[in-house]
């Protein structure tokens, strides 16, 4: 069964997540939207993190294979700078949910054939969330888009 690197994986890149939210958070300070937001997204990713702990108490977690599947295990670690800094962070940040999300879905395929409702009710609440994530970044990148590609210096 390989279902523990999963949850291992999900435990890795909800708490790289956070933690990427919260450095582009307090590094776009000035944008009090993005703060305040990102601040409340990383916060979800710490729930889903302690969510998910019941389930690897019975299932476990391993690290074996997680070397094939590292693409976002840095995540963001400072901010850029300059007129782009703010769309290319929040594009970074996208990447990371998107990343999550694949995670969450393949969860739920597995949770499903084993007919665990434990495990997913708990992909249900996190999937929800994580896609609530994915729409709050396109909008802020969306709005973001045109003055930081047609007007700034």
């Amino acid at each position: 069964m390989k279902l523990p690197v999963y949850l291992g994986l999900l435990q890795e890149a909800e708490a790289t997540l956070a933690s990427s939210f919260r450095v582009v958070a307090h590094g776009h300070g000035e944008e009090p939207d993005v703060r305040f937001l990102l601040e409340t997204l990383a916060k979800q990713c710490d729930a889903h993190r302690e969510a998910l702990s019941p389930v690897i108490e019975r299932y476990g977690e391993e690290t074996e294979g997680e070397e094939e599947h590292r693409l976002t295990a840095n995540g963001i670690r400072e901010v850029r700078s300059g007129p782009l800094a703010l769309l290319l962070d929040l594009q970074d940040l996208y990447v990371l949910v998107n990343h999550i999300d694949v995670t969450w879905m393949m969860v739920a395929q597995a949770a499903k054939g084993d007919r665990d409702e434990q495990l997913l009710d708990v992909v249900s609440q996190c999937e929800g969330d994580t896609e609530l994530q994915l729409r709050w970044l396109r909008t802020r990148m969306k709005q973001a888009a045109p003055q930081a590609l047609l007007v700034a210096e």
